[in-house]
């Protein structure tokens, strides 16, 4: 998922109890559950390097104990730094337990990460397998709106509150907000058992079908935003993908009327040594249906002067209808005339070249 989620879902886990028990918990769990983010510095290394390492040891069972720790820390600097206040000085930090809620907000980041269609490598290094749960789109207002009203409908009302006189005198006893953060991780899973539903309904659709006389080896759908009823779907024969949008509360799906068909390419000596880099590697281990497109092109300094093909991958789970078909993440390799790589590219869409 996009940050702002991750921040939201672990505040709304510090209001919705947590913070109860220990003074510093909502801090705590709102960073640690982003926390596992910082992998993209992996990226100063280069954009396939940052492909192979993004979302790999702290999106891990493994990892989650480290990226807790390094949580903790910064929290508990903070504090120190603060003169050792916290806003109740009646519930001291237990930092056993900070460490705990930690590694809980970590366990989170990889639920909703796995939610999404893009998948994490949670069993790694022991399993470089990515797995994924294609329920919600990356970024899902819905989600979005159920945690920010949990987080701030309790303070609005507090406010209200105070305007008419009707606050109660001294302090509070307990933190607020408890119920409205607890229905807004309700609604989540709420909105997640319904998203798997409809999910399931539409790759029973796919399977139950065949494409121009082929029955699938594999089908997949994928979200698109808000709608829980509308999936992209892909589905796989011997010869080629074929990938149609499906409605999910149609019993019957007819995918003849806007399936598009993209054949399998042949193998060159081309396309096998752009697989056989290291981006290669890393993007077809990532991908679910790579695809590649070898083209020959003069000169360019626009892309590499020393070039003389690039291979283009992408991957057709991220082939909306109606989108841009060479999308952000695609990957390119260059290659010179004896097959030498000359550059290698993740995450940049691809310019205009000249063929021949």
């Amino acid at each position: 998922m996009e940050p702002v989620t991750h921040f939201l879902f672990g505040a709304a886990m510090g209001r919705a109890g947590l913070n109860r028990k220990t003074a510093l918990a909502t801090a705590t769990l709102t960073l640690a559950a982003e926390a596992a983010d910082l992998d993209v510095l992996s990226r100063f290394g280069g954009s396939a390097f940052g492909l192979n390492h993004h979302r790999g040891f702290t999106h891990s069972f493994l990892g989650v104990p480290l990226v807790a720790a390094v949580v903790v820390a910064f929290i508990y600097l903070l504090w120190r730094l603060r003169g050792r206040k916290t806003r109740n000085p009646n519930l001291p930090p237990r930092w056993g337990l900070l460490f705990a809620y930690a590694c809980l907000a970590g366990l989170s980041h990889i639920l909703l990460d796995f939610t999404t269609n893009y998948g994490v490598r949670p069993f790694w290094p022991f399993s470089e397998r990515w797995i994924s749960w294609d329920i919600v789109f990356i970024v899902e207002p819905v989600l979005l709106v159920a945690l920010t009203l949990g987080l701030i409908l309790p303070a609005l009302f507090s406010l209200i509150h105070e305007e008419i006189g009707a606050r109660s005198k001294g302090p509070r006893a307990k933190p607020a907000g408890r119920l409205a953060a607890t229905l807004a991780l309700l609604a989540v899973f709420a909105y997640w058992g319904l998203r798997d539903y409809e999910h399931r309904r539409a790759v029973a659709a796919l399977q139950s079908r065949s494409y121009q006389g082929a029955d699938p080896l594999r089908v997949s759908a994928y979200p698109y935003m808000t709608n829980p009823f509308r999936w992209y779907g892909v589905a796989e024969t011997p010869n080629f993908f074929a990938t149609m949008d499906i409605d999910s509360l149609s019993p019957e799906v007819d995918p003849e009327a806007q399936m598009q068909i993209r054949y399998k390419p042949e193998e060159t000596p081309v396309s096998l040594a752009a697989k056989k880099t290291y981006l290669g590697r890393v993007y077809l281990s990532w991908a679910q249906y790579p695809v590649t497109e070898t083209e020959q092109i003069e000169n360019d300094p626009v892309n590499n002067a020393r070039a003389a093909y690039i291979v283009r991958f992408r991957d057709l789970r991220y082939d909306y209808p109606g989108r841009n078909a060479r999308v952000t993440l695609g990957a390119m390799v260059f290659l010179t005339r004896d097959l030498q790589v000359v550059d290698e590219r993740f995450g940049i869409r691809s310019t205009t070249t000249k063929t021949r």
